[in-house]
């Protein structure tokens, strides 16, 4: 069996995550896509590289000055560190995963409830404790033939219960009904071994760096 095509599965991630995030539609470039993403977060836009070159990593770092873009990278940190100056922070790593999608109900833990829901084309799974507290969450973005689960998260006061693989398991089956059948994700290094333990597999590392403001420089006295 042939390697996949990593650029035409950051094809199939950022599809389903323009989606989940209610970004704009990518928009192709010569090394990639550029995405404006505008949240009240943080994130005006990022660029995102499938196979970066130290050429084009340079380049499209020259052309970016507005604070808080991202670059995303499918690299290794390591290698493309050195090609961007001291305002670009390297953010953590992220591990680019595909698995096949298939209708599996999660087992749910005694104590708690699970609701799921679409809207816009946003799938959401919610776990709550039976009293109304929110102990687990995550959604994914539909996109045709491709889902993209994204933002799981757990409460700190409870994990290690199977509430992410509660979450995972919800998203992927309702996924599948809703006529998905490839499941891709950006995880971090944390998640990467929830997602390897449901099926998923790693295809490359993917390095984030965000560009910081410029700093004042030292008042003078004239």
């Amino acid at each position: 069996m042939s390697e996949p095509n990593i650029t035409e599965l950051v094809r199939m991630w950022i599809s389903g995550w323009t989606v989940s995030r209610g970004a704009a539609d990518p928009v192709e470039q010569p090394w990639g896509w550029s995405i404006d993403v505008g949240s009240p977060t943080g994130e005006v836009g990022r660029h995102v590289l499938p196979e970066p070159t130290e050429a084009e990593v340079r380049k499209v770092a020259e052309a970016t000055s507005a604070p808080t873009t991202w670059l995303k990278l499918f690299a290794e940190d390591a290698t493309v560190r050195p090609w961007l100056g001291p305002r670009w922070r390297l953010d953590r790593p992220g591990y680019l995963m595909t698995a096949p999608l298939a209708p599996e109900p999660p087992a749910l833990p005694a104590g708690y409830t699970l609701t799921t829901w679409t809207r816009g084309g946003v799938l959401r799974a919610l776990v709550r404790t039976t009293d109304g507290h929110l102990a687990a969450r995550g959604q994914a973005g539909l996109a045709g033939a491709v889902a993209v689960p994204d933002q799981i998260a757990t409460a700190p006061e409870h994990r290690r219960r199977g509430l992410g693989s509660v979450v995972m398991r919800a998203l992927q089956s309702g996924a599948y009904e809703s006529g998905a059948r490839t499941g891709v994700l950006v995880g971090t290094a944390d998640g990467q071994a929830l997602y390897r333990a449901l099926g998923w597999t790693t295809h490359a590392p993917m390095a984030s760096l965000v560009l910081e403001p410029e700093q004042p420089g030292p008042d003078r006295v004239g």
